[in-house]
């Protein structure tokens, strides 16, 4: 198996006949990267909620946080086994469903309990589960939302993890991926925008501005998922090791190198550096040195950065200008900065610096394999998921209709307000219509105020 920041050897996750003894800085660095990687699914409600409109920031914030329990259980109950037990080139066994067989022993995962190691992967699952909310916020139904992620994880996330990290047929091939710019990225983002294409735009899309509430959240999402970040890359050395250091220190300088290179675009384009353009090039960054941050050296760390910011960017003014309604650029911060950093690791990546050598250093046919792995893993999410949305939408509808949209998401499906307006906020009846519950309300039971209908 091809573990992330491990060795080359494709095996499937296994105990070893001789028990491996558990290294207690081992143990603890794991423990810390998983909570940290786990903190990441909040920030990214919070780097998306600040911008969408207020209408709908707790339901933005609920597509991240119900990723927490949904694709948690279903990881628990079988994604960890189809993903990591012994199995064939596309998909892993049965082995460890229902946590069987995952305890406390260590192995070649690493001197660290195995349950470990599954609840560290879980939170790589959850995390991309939500990041393919971004291209359908505002209008998703919250049940189907659901029921795609929880089956998406099973069909589709434990796959191409199998492939690229559990033994399967791209980490045969030799391709690099250290912590899931293929599994987590270049997949959530080809997700995305089959989503957004399936699901439809808004109802306001293209016919008004429809601008971020709330561009604080956004940076607070943004810094929190630079924190987390660390424990994402440098803990996929699966050590308290050099690597894991390395990846640390690059986890670091690309964004920075990013943020910089991202900053001198908005000001040659518009003269001003923009705060929606910080947060985003943030992201793209840290996307960006996922699949190259424990094989690259910190000064090709900082190449990757700067290079990356420049494909996401255009892809972002393009895209606005289109009929695809990615809504927050998923595809572009995910799914290009992904792609971007696969191949860019095929360039920089050197033997010396704990990976094999890329392109620059002799070996140019790292490119095309690093090509091979992305263009199977992205075509494969593509129709995955378009088949699973269009499964789901033959039961029940995906979005809800025009004037309900308007109405925003949080009050249609979760009965609450993400801000109190004035004395009173808006009370959800129990047949499903609404109306106002301040102190001198001015709705009558059964209507919708229009002015309210529009916000």
């Amino acid at each position: 198996m091809i573990l992330p920041g491990s060795s080359f050897l494709a095996v499937a996750v296994v105990a070893l006949q001789a028990p491996v003894e558990l290294v207690g800085a081992d143990t603890a660095w794991m423990l810390m990267s998983t909570a940290l990687v786990l903190l990441m699914t909040p920030a990214l409600g919070f780097f998306y909620g600040g911008l969408v409109r207020s209408k709908n920031i707790l339901n933005t914030l609920m597509m991240s946080v119900a990723s927490l329990g949904v694709t948690g259980v279903v990881w628990a109950l079988i994604g960890y086994s189809l993903a990591f037990s012994a199995g064939n080139a596309m998909i892993g066994g049965l082995d460890y469903a229902f946590l069987r067989g995952v305890g406390l022993e260590g192995g070649d995962w690493g001197a660290y309990p195995h349950l470990l190691f599954m609840a560290f992967q879980g939170t790589f699952a959850i995390i991309t589960a939500a990041l393919i909310s971004g291209a359908v916020v505002e209008r998703m139904r919250f049940g189907p939302y659901l029921t795609f992620i929880a089956l998406w994880t099973i069909v589709v996330y434990a796959p191409i993890a199998h492939w690229v990290w559990g033994g399967g047929w791209i980490g045969a091939l030799g391709a690099l991926d250290f912590a899931g710019g293929t599994v987590v990225h270049v997949n959530a983002g080809v997700a995305a925008v089959v989503a957004a294409v399936l699901v439809g735009s808004r109802k306001d899309y293209g016919r008004q501005a429809l601008l971020p509430h709330n561009v604080t959240y956004a940076l607070l999402g943004a810094g929190l998922l630079w924190f987390g970040w660390f424990g994402f890359n440098g803990g996929s050395a699966l050590a308290a090791n050099e690597i894991a250091a390395l990846a640390f220190v690059n986890t670091m300088l690309a964004p920075a190198a990013t943020l910089v290179a991202w900053m001198l675009l908005d000001s040659l384009r518009s003269k001003k550096a923009t705060a929606v353009g910080a947060a985003t090039a943030i992201v793209v960054g840290l996307v960006a040195i996922t699949p190259a941050a424990g094989f690259v050296s910190p000064l090709s760390a900082l190449a990757v950065g700067a290079i990356a910011a420049f494909p996401s960017y255009y892809i972002i003014l393009l895209r606005s200008r289109s009929r695809l309604d990615d809504s927050l650029d998923v595809f572009a911060a995910h799914g290009m900065g992904g792609l971007v950093g696969a191949l860019l690791t095929g360039v920089f990546a050197q033997a010396v610096w704990g990976g094999t050598d890329g392109l620059l250093f002799g070996a140019p046919q790292a490119v095309l394999t690093q090509a091979i792995a992305i263009l199977g893993a992205g075509i494969y999410s593509g129709i995955a998921t378009f088949v699973l949305l269009k499964l789901i939408s033959l039961v029940t509808p995906l979005r809800k209709a025009a004037r309900e949209e308007g109405i925003g998401m949080d009050v249609v499906l979760h009965g609450e307000e993400g801000y109190a307006r004035g004395e009173g906020a808006v009370l959800v009846l129990a047949d499903g219509f609404f109306s106002d519950s301040g102190p001198n309300p001015t709705v009558p039971v059964g209507r919708i105020d229009t002015a309210k209908e529009a916000v």
